[in-house]
């Protein structure tokens, strides 16, 4: 899994060439899940409320670097990191 982020615990990736609408992946112990980036919304899979409220906030908080490897993976390009959620 190309993992772009990881923080308490929580690891956020982006898969190249992946289906639209442009989202990201979160995997945090056995809760999966797929959201959007713009809006940040859960669009599949579970994860708590505790869990998916940091990814909302660190998501509304990077949404252009998240759109700019969306792109990126659109076009097999790699991928950078985006700095966790303090």
């Amino acid at each position: 899994m190309p993992e772009i982020s990881r923080f308490f615990g929580i690891i956020i990736a982006m898969f190249h060439n992946d289906h639209a609408p442009p989202h990201f992946h979160v995997r945090d112990g056995e809760q999966r899940g797929i959201v959007a980036i713009d809006p940040p919304l859960l669009i599949a899979g579970s994860l708590s409320p505790r869990v998916l409220g940091m990814v909302v906030e660190w998501a509304s908080g990077h949404r252009q670097e998240l759109l700019a490897n969306w792109e990126r993976a659109r076009q097999m390009a790699p991928l950078e990191g985006v700095r966790p959620l303090e």
